[in-house]
């Protein structure tokens, strides 16, 4: 009997061919982490809605989504008309346009939390100057960030990962101060016993964009309540969960207003690019006031050659007003709860331990079972970091891809407005065939 990984190298040969060469250009063969797979990745050449297809002629039902940033689907129409159009007026016109003020105002029509914001490159770009805005704004060092919460990879971001950080001088790690997630007494006791707290940035969702979960709801308003009375920043990162845990993001869904929010991902509408928004005071640390001492010595120093690209306020704008005016959150939602409650199925009817959990379009797989509301998993975060750690999670990932379903990462399906029940029931029937193949294997 053929097993997974023979079903996998004889379906990619194409892709195999690419990563000998590729691994002569890039560390590890890849342009980006997560992309790393053993023996080979899988090289894709287009897409279209919730499709994909790769070099082999392989066709995959789409749950990457970009790394989370196409809610819209691949080549949605009228993202690819607006880019198409914006290309041959300028891709990069090195001054203000019409397009950055109506991404700026798309943005803050959805978060009204956003009362100003500044455009950026990446989800990693956002997080740093969030940071500092929070410093500058405050006078004080310190940032509190939650266990394993991901912010990107710049060196304060890195402190409290589940990744090691050769490179990053240890007095970067100084001023971060990292708590256990879901613990409100730990924050509560850290910000009275150390009056140099600026700020605490956070996955409102649980690290990983809820991979590891915690009591939302109650959590973010209760480090709302610390934070207000102690002045002490709050930084919502939904670089991830912007746009998707509702249409104005966990804070709309939770009604949670923090004091900054940093963006990436869907708000540039699949194109590069981020932002940092919230209250106007402390984006104003940005702002020249034509004060010497002011601009010279306190004034926030931000410039950045694609803030604000044309392309991506274009596409990030068209993205965002159809997000506004049509039912892609409830289409999308809808699906992914279909999807999750069929994996359920799945698992319950193969006698396999495990689940599917997650809210609005994030649906995260488990192959080991609880008795949570499958919304947030009530595991232990450790048990859940140890179960996604073995060779089954990795030989169920491989199984899907054999199958024609591609998800982010190893256990994670991000769905979007375009995936129908066509897809689903093709998802549904693929999981079942992969993790049969994964029993047959001996890994379950």
């Amino acid at each position: 009997m053929v097993t997974i990984l023979e079903d996998y190298i004889a379906k990619h040969a194409g892709s195999a061919q690419r990563y000998v060469e590729a691994s002569k250009l890039f560390p590890g063969g890849v342009t980006h982490d997560t992309r790393y797979a053993q023996p080979f990745p899988l090289y894709m050449t287009h897409g279209e809605g919730p499709r994909k297809w790769d070099v082999d002629g392989n066709e995959y039902v789409d749950y990457v989504s970009g790394h989370g940033a196409l809610l819209l689907g691949h080549s949605h129409p009228a993202i690819a008309a607006a880019v198409t159009k914006q290309i041959q007026r300028g891709t990069h016109l090195g001054a203000s346009t019409d397009e950055e003020i109506r991404w700026a105002n798309a943005i803050k029509a959805l978060m009204p939390s956003i009362e100003k914001l500044r455009f950026h490159s990446s989800g990693t770009e956002a997080t740093l100057m969030a940071m500092r805005l929070a410093r500058a704004y405050t006078g004080k060092d310190k940032v509190i960030k939650l266990q394993d919460h991901f912010h990107g990879w710049h060196d304060y971001a890195m402190v409290g990962s589940d990744h090691a950080a050769p490179g990053i001088p240890e007095a970067s790690f100084g001023t971060m101060v990292v708590v256990p997630a879901g613990d409100l007494g730990t924050v509560e006791d850290v910000i009275k016993r150390d009056p140099d707290i600026a700020a605490i940035i956070l996955e409102p969702t649980g690290a990983h964009f809820g991979q590891l979960p915690f009591d939302a709801a109650n959590y973010l308003k209760g480090l709302r309540e610390i934070t207000a009375q102690s002045g002490v920043v709050l930084i919502f990162d939904e670089v991830v969960t912007g746009f998707r845990a509702s249409a104005g993001g966990t804070q709309v869904r939770y009604g949670v207003t923090p004091d900054l929010t940093t963006l990436a991902k869907i708000v540039a509408g699949g194109l590069p690019g981020g932002a940092v928004g919230g209250k106007a005071d402390i984006i104003d640390m940005i702002a020249h006031r034509n004060d010497p001492d002011w601009d010279n010595n306190h004034r926030v120093y931000h410039p950045g050659t694609f803030n604000g690209n044309p392309l991506s306020a274009v596409a990030g704008a068209t993205a965002l007003e159809m997000i506004a005016s049509q039912p892609i959150n409830q289409r999308a939602d809808a699906m992914a709860a279909k999807l999750k409650s069929g994996i359920n199925d799945v698992l319950g009817r193969l006698e396999i331990p495990g689940h599917a959990h997650g809210i609005a379009s994030m649906i995260h797989v488990i192959l080991a079972d609880c008795d949570c509301d499958r919304e947030t998993c009530t595991m232990s975060h450790a048990k859940i970091s140890e179960t996604l750690a073995s060779p089954a999670v990795t030989a169920m990932k491989r199984g899907l891809q054999n199958r024609g379903v591609d998800i982010m990462g190893r256990d994670c399906f991000l769905v979007s407005g375009t995936h129908t029940e066509k897809e689903i029931d093709q998802t549904l029937a693929a999981f079942q065939e992969a993790m049969t193949a994964v029993r047959a294997d001996g890994l379950i």
